[in-house]
């Protein structure tokens, strides 16, 4: 079988190049996702009642911490441990799957957010969005807990999977003659397996997200018409939240999208060309993602801005009373 030259090894620049950018992504990653969790949880520490919204960022914060935790071992494995030519090691299959499921977690989170944006925002009829819009919140932390659900039995169901498939390949292996010829593909064959089926389980909650958000721009459009048809200059507070909310929305499905194309990209780089430099760059695009979405989350928050507002004016205000400081302690000197 024919297939592109691959890449076996890297140099010593690539690796380093591929180490630090990892270690900026890591960096930014848990920076941006920590605020939007200290934040959330410094109400819960003062016993203040978190909104529908703000528990989903909470727990959708965490899971990126997750994420970026599992994709900076990634790395480290890729770039120090893991060589092309040779077969895939359990420890690497297992944290690449490990971050399929943390993703999957975070798909359903951000479906959550987006059909409480659905339902706080998009207008048809006036009897459906009311009830809607009531119930939505109100159910919202069973929403939550049946993703968490769902997502930990895909995850049983994908890991119990993967190391039976493991142990199968190792008692097969055990009895063929020719172990050298068979072990590779075996195990490719049964990594390739898991990941697929663990790449199913975000099929629901993909589809989800792509109603809810189907339904925000159509209402978006018929409440522009609405505006047309009534006035053109007022300031109206309903298309402002449309657009923030779909705003964050289309991000995220780009970024998502831009991520999922770069994980089944990876396999075939991976174990089928073996090019390393592709599966880096593949890497680096899967740790850059989650934390776009989370400054676009800052960034369209009213309580995330607020609260990076006052850490900004707090660290100006310090570096004033230390240039303070030091301009009284010059005149001294000089007295």
């Amino acid at each position: 079988m024919l297939t592109p030259a691959s890449i076996v090894t890297v140099s010593y620049e690539v690796k380093n190049a591929f180490l630090f950018l990892s270690v900026l992504e890591f960096a930014v990653g848990i920076l941006v996702n920590a605020f939007i969790f200290l934040v959330n949880f410094w109400d819960v520490v003062r016993r203040q009642p978190l909104s529908s919204c703000d528990l989903i960022l909470l727990s959708l914060s965490l899971t990126r911490l997750l994420l970026h935790g599992l994709l900076f071992l990634d790395a480290v494995q890729l770039a120090c441990f893991q060589r092309m030519k040779d077969p895939l090691s359990v420890s690497y299959q297992t944290i690449i799957l490990l971050w399929m499921i943390v993703n999957q977690a975070g798909l359903w989170l951000t479906t959550c957010l987006s059909l409480l944006y659905c339902a706080k925002i998009a207008r048809f009829s006036p009897a459906f969005p009311l009830c809607l819009a009531s119930w939505v919140p109100r159910k919202m932390p069973q929403m939550l807990l049946g993703a968490i659900t769902f997502t930990c039995v895909c995850a049983t169901l994908c890991l119990g999977d993967f190391f039976r498939r493991s142990h199968f390949s190792v008692t097969v292996m055990s009895f063929v003659n020719n172990s050298t010829e068979f072990d590779p593909q075996i195990a490719k064959l049964s990594f390739f397996h898991s990941f697929i089926f663990c790449s199913v389980g975000s099929i629901p909650s993909f589809l989800i997200f792509l109603v809810s958000s189907g339904v925000l721009i159509v209402s978006l459009g018929r409440h522009m018409r609405t505006m047309r048809e009534q006035t053109e200059d007022s300031r109206d507070l309903s298309l402002e939240a449309h657009i923030k909310a779909l705003r964050s929305l289309i991000s995220f499905l780009c970024l998502y999208l831009l991520s999922l194309c770069a994980a089944h990209l990876s396999v075939p780089l991976l174990m089928l060309w073996h090019s390393k430099v592709g599966v880096m760059v593949c890497v680096g695009i899967l740790a850059a993602c989650p934390s776009g979405h989370a400054v676009i989350l800052i960034s369209s928050n009213a309580k995330l801005r607020r609260a990076l507002e006052s850490i900004a004016l707090w660290a100006q205000s310090s570096r004033k009373v230390r240039a303070g400081h030091g301009a009284a302690r010059g005149m001294q000197t000089l007295c």
